[in-house]
């Protein structure tokens, strides 16, 4: 049980030992705390795209990184990373505004409104991160298919011994489970880290409800 709820506790009540809280404290102890919430949420949006960017740093020159190299698909890779950055930035940009909007707002109405749009914006924000890292991994599949000797001469062993259905079954297996478990802990991230703010924020807001009801 968080301040504000031990101190609803009291609000109105005649306990002496404990403040009459208003209308106007309430909702400033809400503002400030859903201020943090979304401070929060854009620090964390930050400390993520560091980490992945560190990530894709420590594998420059690695093994794996110079078996996508010699399939040269830097025409494919460098738009669609330009675009996910982009994206990216502009979702930054909108958890910053949405911590602006909130940290200045005048009324619970608006606050409101505010909180139910940076709900939205944090959903968004996953299901982004986890559409392009389905979507990455198929089209890394299709070019492993299409320019990678090893797939290339691992398909002809399998077409002479007329096993090409269970070869490409196999591989759409692997990949559907490879994609499952980083998709499942991504999203155990997100639920941990996210999820528990929005939980929180959306606490804020239900309180918000009972204050203007």
């Amino acid at each position: 049980m968080d301040e504000l709820d031990l101190l609803k506790k009291d609000w109105n009540k005649g306990n002496n030992n404990y403040p009459k809280l208003s209308y106007n404290d309430i909702y400033k102890m809400i503002l400030k705390k859903s201020s943090s919430i979304v401070k929060w949420i854009f620090i964390i949006s930050l400390l993520e795209f560091g980490f992945w960017l560190s990530i894709s740093f420590a594998f420059k020159g690695s093994v794996y990184a110079n078996k996508i190299d010699e399939l040269n698909i830097n025409h494919i890779l460098i738009p669609i990373t330009v675009i996910s950055y982009a994206v990216l930035i502009y979702f930054f940009y909108l958890f910053y505004k949405n911590y602006k909007n909130i940290s200045t707002t005048d009324s619970s109405k608006t606050l409101m409104e505010n909180i139910l749009k940076t709900r939205r914006t944090v959903k968004q924000y996953v299901i982004f991160n986890l559409a392009s890292l389905f979507i990455g991994a198929f089209i890394g599949v299709f070019y492993n298919f299409n320019h990678n000797p090893e797939f290339s001469s691992q398909l002809e062993l399998a077409s002479a011994n007329g096993e090409v259905f269970k070869f490409y079954a196999v591989i759409f297996m692997v990949t559907l489970v490879v994609i499952g478990i980083v998709i499942g802990v991504l999203l155990l991230f997100y639920w941990l880290i996210y999820g528990i703010l929005l939980k929180r924020l959306n606490h804020n807001y239900k309180e918000l409800k009972k204050l203007e009801s």
